[in-house]
């Protein structure tokens, strides 16, 4: 069997699994947001502003986001594929979008905001999965997914806004988006080698968000050792910092086989 067939097998293979995933995950019964999740542990309000560190703590975001942008637009020895160098732009607008969407959900937790919150999430994930198609298994594919994909992050954060206003709200698309990209991705990493060196930069993004998830669910722990900042504005910074990874790797990174410049 020929490495194209074997990578053809492959795709074929992991776009099977998602299906399936994502039929799986219709499956199950709908997952409402529990109003608990808008309970953090500090509360505070410094220079009139509420929740202040969960809210600025959010500032991370927007650095990488506009220093990202800054790398890309000057494009010199970009460390990723000219051909998706729009992609990688419109990734770095989503993170610095996260900023605003996540800052304004914790001035006022609820589910109004949160849905704010969740957009620029959704879209990011969605750009960063074409770019991982594009870099590892096919520019063409990659680049041509980019705007469905986003269109199905929208609309997940959509239909659980809406669903929640009709007092049954569902969470399986989002949580699909989320995890199952995530889920997809990594597989990419280790079935479809990438085109580029420097694969340590991605994964290390995946270890910056799994440090988001653990310091989110330990919020009380982390604030009680001193009361200085909590778990949740923690993550915020852990996540920024995973997402400063896919900065230095466009800074660092070559295609395989070029001669070091």
């Amino acid at each position: 069997m020929t490495a194209a067939i074997k990578k053809r097998t492959a795709a074929a293979a992991l776009l099977l699994a998602t299906l399936a995933a994502i039929v799986g995950g219709f499956m199950l019964p709908p997952i409402p947001q529990s109003l608990s999740y808008h309970h953090f542990a500090d509360t505070r309000t410094l220079l009139d502003i509420p929740n202040f560190w969960n809210v600025m703590s959010n500032l991370p975001f927007l650095f990488v986001g506009v220093l990202g942008l800054v790398v890309v637009v000057r494009g010199v020895n970009l460390g990723g594929l000219p051909s998706l160098r729009t992609a990688y732009g419109a990734f770095f607008i989503g993170i610095a979008m996260v900023c605003f969407g996540s800052g304004y959900y914790h001035w006022s937790p609820s589910n109004a905001t949160l849905a704010w919150d969740r957009l620029p999430i959704a879209v990011s994930f969605m750009i960063f999965v074409g770019i991982v198609v594009g870099e590892h298994i096919n520019e063409r594919v990659g680049r041509a997914i980019i705007l469905p994909l986003v269109a199905v992050g929208i609309g997940s954060v959509w239909y659980w806004h809406y669903t929640e206003g009709l007092g049954r709200g569902d969470l399986r698309l989002y949580g699909l988006v989320q995890f199952l990209s995530l889920f997809v991705v990594a597989i990419i990493f280790v079935a479809f080698p990438s085109r580029l060196t420097g694969i340590g930069y991605l994964w290390s993004m995946f270890a910056g968000y799994a440090a988001a998830k653990v310091l989110e669910s330990l919020d009380a722990v982390v604030f009680g050792w001193g009361e200085l900042m909590s778990g949740h504005a923690l993550k915020h910074v852990a996540a920024a910092a995973g997402m400063y990874c896919l900065v230095l790797a466009l800074r660092h990174r070559r295609v395989k086989g070029e001669h070091a410049r």
